[in-house]
């Protein structure tokens, strides 16, 4: 076998194979299509003005925020450094750390970058 075959994008297991015209990943069992792989490959994450964010960017928070265990929740304008760009659940895609919080999951609708 010559060709080298993308890792699985739910568990990022190396063990795929191919079946007839879809890739197997027998670590978690996720099918999806090779076109599938290279789509979300080139996947760019925008803050709520519609910047293009990078891992490492900094950004403000532009609306107060919830912040579950705590009485007073993250206010607007708060600057987040070196962020780091993920797929999260429920649409959460930066992890970073916050300076009083610690390290939590923000959504890029919720920020603007610097």
């Amino acid at each position: 076998m010559s060709e080298t075959l993308p890792p699985c994008p739910e568990c990022s297991g190396v063990y795929t194979y191919e079946t007839g015209a879809l890739l197997v990943c027998p670590e978690c069992g996720h099918e999806w299509s090779p076109s599938d792989a290279s789509v979300d490959a080139g996947k760019v994450i925008k803050d709520a003005v519609g910047n293009v964010l990078a891992d490492g960017d900094t950004v403000t928070v532009v609306k107060a925020l919830k912040v579950k265990g705590s009485p007073s929740g993250i206010r607007a304008g708060t600057k987040v450094r070196s962020i780091r760009l993920v797929d999260g659940v429920d649409g959460h895609d930066i992890d970073c750390k916050i300076d009083g919080f610690g390290a939590m999951q923000l959504k890029s609708s919720v920020v603007k970058k610097v």
